[in-house]
């Protein structure tokens, strides 16, 4: 991609738009309902389209009727949307029946027999009450609900209160998640926004919390609890926004974060339409606000403030926040190298199967690692250069090295907590929304973004991002942002222009013909981007995993 084809694309055109349909109930008071899911489909740039199964008598302070329309209705509102209209993602809300809820069935399982190359994915929102608290349906929507949706959905989204419903037992977030997945449902969000998870701390009250449990991955998404009395139609909002994410290429987990960014908007800008709750009111631009990104983390004793973590400070800040070039090398004679050449940010990057091909020789791997990492220290010292190891945290720590580089999956079995005692640096890989969230709650020192084109240096299921999705990550993160992946003088440039305060270089350099004439050019084409207009972040990041709607917004990068 060149940078005059690099710019960030707006949200799709009305003609590019695909159709999601919302089957629920109308809310007369305009705050729930199929009104809340046009409101979040229209944020979303999507089309939505509606199938009214239930008709509510309701303002602002009260619900005064509620009367499920008759299955030959939905079924025939459904027939005439098929006809025209199919969907990439199915949303249900209030059915109210059971009868309805197996005519939503029956035509799911119709749309995925006839579009078995596109087969649309199901949101279901298990309303199960009125506002009022009147049952809708009792047992018997109970039980179809179980029997006839839950293993057809792609993602459901009950809250706490409604999950136990469901399995007919109480139990925790992660219970019920793992319950309902077991049961059939392929990802399941368990909203908290309700309610206080019972871990009996004050902290816990300050956050809106919901378990995430999806292919992808799994833990609490947590944001600040907005305390705001307008709040009607945050479940509607919330379940609408992922069914249009998923519409539009995002796999499971990176469609919940977004639909909590765009909920939690909703209620930080919600009003008063009459004399009671009001509707929530996202805003466009919801994505682009720092403070609507989730924290993703595995307990709820990793939260900034909780008891167990009382105080605990982020990873300190880089010495330079602005590191330009920043080669990835293999080798103690690279890092050297690089150094002699200018550079002041680099990485040792010694992979494990290198180790283990030196076993193999009958050459001890650990001496081996240890001398390596020990040379590079003493070598950016020498200069005051920012020295970072890859994955290798034990030894880094051992030897006193400036940072460490982790990946997703290291933050499993890496000892954070020990790292950040240390003083160390982290710099943490991301590729997509959940990655970041996740990344996010630890407060490193810098997030590496990518990869932001097409690589050849490490097998991996991620499309590449593009230059807007490292301006869209580069605006929303208060850390600095790393690019990497596929560089050259005029990516690196372009990067650059897009907010990135680093940009990471592996082949460029290494395998260059001259590889102090490639960093001179490198690091001349990183300077001319600070002085270069810089490029607008897209409001949304796009796809970058595969997710159950196959959508072709993965452009060549």
């Amino acid at each position: 991609m060149t940078t005059s084809d690099a710019r960030p694309s707006p949200l799709p055109s009305s003609a590019a738009r695909p159709v999601v349909w919302s089957i629920a109930g109308s809310d007369s008071g305009g705050g729930a309902g199929i009104q809340a899911d046009l409101r979040a489909f229209g944020l979303m740039g999507v089309h939505g389209c509606t199938a009214i199964a239930a008709v509510t008598a309701q303002n602002s302070v009260a619900v005064t009727h509620i009367e499920a329309l008759s299955p030959e209705v939905l079924d025939a509102q459904l027939a005439a949307l098929a006809a025209d209209l199919p969907p990439a993602v199915i949303k249900t809300g209030m059915l109210a029946s059971a009868d309805n809820v197996r005519v939503v069935a029956r035509w799911v399982r119709a749309l995925r027999a006839q579009y078995p190359q596109s087969p649309p994915a199901l949101v279901v929102d298990p309303v199960r009450r009125a506002s009022t608290g009147a049952e809708l349906g009792g047992e018997a929507l109970r039980m179809a609900l179980l029997a006839e949706l839950l293993p057809l959905a792609t993602l459901i989204k009950p809250n706490e209160a409604e999950a136990a419903w469901l399995v007919g037992r109480s139990g925790t977030p992660p219970e019920l998640a793992t319950d309902l997945r077991r049961r059939g449902a392929g990802a399941v969000v368990i909203t908290g926004g309700d309610a206080h998870p019972g871990t009996g701390t004050p902290q816990a009250a300050q956050w809106s919390l919901d378990w995430l449990d999806t292919p992808q991955a799994h833990g609490w998404l947590a944001l600040p609890r907005v305390d705001t009395p307008h709040n009607h139609g945050t479940g509607c909002t919330f379940a609408s926004a992922a069914a249009a994410a998923l519409a539009r290429g995002y796999c499971e987990a990176d469609a919940v974060v977004i639909a909590k960014m765009l909920s939690t908007d909703g209620l930080v800008h919600g009003y008063a339409a009459g004399r009671g709750a009001g509707p929530v009111h996202a805003q466009s631009g919801f994505a682009l606000q720092p403070a609507r990104l989730p924290l993703l983390v595995p307990a709820l004793d990793r939260l900034p403030g909780h008891a167990v973590h009382a105080g605990r400070p982020a990873f300190p800040a880089l010495t330079q926040a602005w590191m330009g070039l920043y080669p990835v090398v293999d080798s103690a004679d690279w890092v050297e190298r690089t150094l002699a050449a200018g550079v002041r940010t680099v990485q040792l990057r010694i992979k494990a199967e290198a180790l283990d091909a030196l076993a193999a020789q009958g050459i001890d791997a650990q001496a081996y690692l240890d001398e390596q990492i020990a040379r590079s220290v003493q070598a950016a010292r020498a200069v005051q250069a920012q020295l970072f190891i890859n994955d290798h945290w034990q030894a880094a720590l051992s030897h006193g090295a400036y940072g460490v580089h982790l990946g997703q999956e290291d933050l499993f079995s890496a000892d954070l907590d020990a790292l950040r005692r240390s003083g160390i640096r982290l710099g943490l890989s991301t590729h997509s929304y959940w990655e970041v969230c996740r990344a996010h709650a630890e407060a490193p020192s810098y997030i590496a973004c990518g990869p932001i084109h097409a690589t050849v240096t490490k097998d991996m299921p991620w499309w590449p991002q593009g230059p807007g999705n490292l301006a869209y990550w580069s605006a929303v993160l208060d850390e600095p942002v790393v690019g990497i992946a596929g560089m050259d003088e005029a990516r690196s440039l372009e990067a650059v222009r897009c907010g990135a305060q680093g940009v990471a270089v592996l082949r460029g350099i290494t395998h260059a013909a001259d590889p102090e004439a490639a960093i001179a050019g490198l690091a001349q084409a990183i300077e001319a981007g600070r002085g270069s207009p810089p490029l607008a972040p897209p409001p949304l990041a796009r796809p970058t995993l595969r997710g159950p709607v196959a959508v072709d917004v993965f452009p060549s990068a």
